[in-house]
């Protein structure tokens, strides 16, 4: 009896959250596949993200642009990119996907009703399974952490004004001696993981994060999951300098649309000086660089990973 239960609940699990309730759904919704990406006079390619629903300003509708259908199953499974196993082409075919939601969506029922959409749309059938997969642990290097501990910021008196936000980011940021940027949204102690995209280099810059986080955040960089092992419970300040690796090509900064301006010639950046890294010094990967710069370790191993397998899906929607 315990071995056919162990049979029967995951099967009674996988219905009950793929054999969603086909009555919640959005209210209208637009569905086509989107005009090819055009580069300005710069040559830079520029687009807005996704936007909208429960629990950002606009709930009531999504403006989804150049979606690939991957991204959609990511949206509405609520999973990570290797956790969806089809066809290539959901990575490379582009949607535009617009809705209206009833008063009151929350985000599951959005999740339900972007499934519907999608199995209304594209013909989409799935089902659940469990794989073992590549992962990595993250775990504490031999040294010890090299990471500094975050100093938590006393709430305001009572009475007292509320801390002024931090500036907005400025259309041509000043560029540091290593090349990157200077943001000073950081030097507030605002909290959050921010990244920068450089040619050829990357950097990933910590404020009040746990180690859950950088976990989560070094998974979405390697599309594998990573856990987090090093026993570390504080919050931490870092800064992570590392080359993207299976990247198409390189990807420069957009800050308010607009590119930072490029370093002197030469090379080098404005304020290079003794001891101070060049702004074209090829940066480690991301495996040496969470060693070097923080004192942690990646290391590889297996386990088993929740997947959404995709049976059938169409290239093409059905017409609005």
């Amino acid at each position: 009896m315990t071995a056919l239960l162990r049979t029967i609940l995951p099967i009674l699990a996988a219905c009950l959250v793929y054999g969603q309730d086909k009555s919640l759904t959005f209210e209208v919704a637009s569905v086509k596949p989107a005009a090819p990406l055009v580069p300005n006079g710069r040559g830079m390619i520029m687009f807005r993200g996704p936007s909208g629903g429960p629990g950002t300003k606009d709930p009531g509708r999504i403006n989804y642009p150049y979606m690939s259908l991957k991204s959609l199953l990511m949206t509405a499974y609520d999973v990570k990119n290797y956790q969806i196993d089809g066809p290539s082409w959901l990575d490379t075919e582009r949607f535009d996907v617009n809705a209206t939601l009833p008063p009151d969506t929350t985000k599951e029922q959005f999740r339900i009703m972007l499934q519907n959409l999608l199995a209304e749309r594209f013909n989409l059938k799935v089902h659940h399974d469990t794989k073992e997969l590549p992962m990595y642990a993250l775990v504490v290097g031999k040294n010890g952490p090299k990471m500094k501990e975050s100093v938590e910021t006393p709430p305001p008196a009572e009475g007292a004004d509320a801390p002024a936000p931090p500036p907005p980011l400025p259309s041509q940021p000043k560029i540091g001696p290593d090349g990157f940027p200077i943001l000073p949204m950081l030097g507030g102690g605002r909290a959050g993981l921010f990244q920068i995209m450089m040619p050829g280099r990357a950097r990933m810059m910590a404020v009040k994060q746990t180690m859950q986080d950088l976990a989560q955040r070094l998974s979405q960089q390697l599309n594998r999951p990573v856990t987090d092992a090093t026993g570390l419970t504080a919050k931490y300040d870092f800064t992570l300098t590392y080359a993207p690796e299976g990247m198409n090509g390189p990807m420069p900064l957009m800050i308010n649309g607009a590119p930072p301006p490029p370093p002197p010639p030469g090379g080098g950046a404005p304020g290079a000086g003794p001891g101070m890294p060049e702004a074209d010094a090829p940066p480690p990967n991301l495996f040496s660089a969470v060693q070097t710069d923080l004192g942690l370790k990646l290391e590889a191993k297996k386990g088993p990973v929740d997947m959404i397998v995709v049976d059938h899906v169409e290239k093409t929607p059905i017409e609005n």
